[in-house]
């Protein structure tokens, strides 16, 4: 929900409670009661989710002015669709989504889903994943695809709140009181309780990928032990095999680097196969078996080990980890 639309939502439930004329008991409590869960609706959305939703519509065909996702989509029309399906309301075109939200300083301090615009007017839009990637429907003939930000964006806009403070302004607010910035003191709510949550964060953040399933990954696969070694001699807090440890060029038993490779190894995954559930099939069970049997292996411990970690999730998100 962007600001604008907060507003309206006040003004239509000011009229509806009759705030400003002899309240009846009790009007009050009713104002404030809507207000907030108006407030909460729009801070359920985060900018991982904003990802996650986007990348369900890889592939889809681009059509110029398409806003149905069953026959093609444009870029607005992707972000339009994007947001839509997360309860959050767009303009249609791209030069009006472009004044939504809050700016972006640059492409330094983007996030994962925040909107990229370009051209002066704008007359293009992306959505941002992180590590300089962005999803887009680019043009006719192609589809919509993850693509690197092939130029400085004209506007970059943050449509959903902030879920973490902004480093840069963290270090600034130090300088200016001469006290030292510690972790606990700056920590958002969202990460106490969960270990290494500052390292799925970081990950999260560069690779487009939602905190929680790094989380949730580590959880399922070590119970967040960086020292776990598995019979099959998977190691570390992401039980990576040292192979594909090697290929990654980390060290598994590292928690910082077994992260970021982990944060890698699902982000080409679901960039390879589109979907939460196959990314992580291929990270139990490997790519390859993945596209031998088009979808999920009938592999016993690969079935149960895709719910398990996306009910981990769950868990992560309802504690505020998202």
């Amino acid at each position: 929900m962007t600001v604008y639309e907060a507003q309206a939502r006040v003004a239509e439930i000011r009229s509806r409670i009759g705030l400003g004329a002899p309240a009846a008991a009790g009007g009050g409590d009713a104002f404030a009661a809507a207000l907030q869960s108006t407030m909460d609706s729009s801070r359920a959305v985060t900018g991982a989710s904003v990802v996650d939703a986007a990348k369900q519509y890889l592939g889809t065909p681009y059509v110029f002015g398409g806003t149905n996702p069953e026959s093609g989509l444009d870029c607005s029309g992707l972000v339009q669709r994007v947001y839509a399906d997360l309860g959050v309301k767009l303009p249609r075109v791209a030069k009006d989504q472009a004044r939504e939200g809050t700016a972006v300083a640059d492409l330094a301090h983007a996030r994962p889903g925040d909107l990229l615009a370009f051209g002066s007017p704008v007359d293009h839009v992306g959505l941002y994943l992180g590590g300089n990637r962005m999803i887009a429907a680019p043009h006719a003939g192609d589809v919509v695809k993850i693509q690197e930000v092939y130029e400085t964006p004209t506007a970059i806009r943050r449509i959903v709140p902030t879920t973490s403070l902004d480093a840069t302004s963290m270090g600034s607010a130090a300088a200016s009181t001469g006290a030292m910035v510690t972790s606990a003191a700056m920590r958002p709510a969202s990460l106490t309780g969960v270990p290494y949550a500052d390292l799925f964060q970081q990950a999260g953040a560069k690779y487009g990928l939602a905190p929680s399933l790094l989380a949730a990954v580590a959880k399922v696969e070590s119970g967040y032990n960086p020292a776990a070694v598995s019979g099959a001699g998977a190691q570390g807090l992401m039980q990576l095999m040292p192979a594909t440890a090697r290929g990654l060029g980390v060290d598994a038993l590292d928690p910082a680097q077994a992260v970021d490779g982990a944060a890698r190894m699902l982000s080409s995954n679901l960039d390879r196969f589109g979907s939460i559930d196959l990314a992580l099939a291929a990270y139990n069970a490997g790519g390859g078996a993945v596209s031998r049997y088009g979808g999920i292996p009938p592999f016993a411990q690969t079935q149960a080990y895709v719910p398990k970690v996306k009910a981990a999730m769950e868990q992560l998100a309802g504690r505020g980890f998202a």
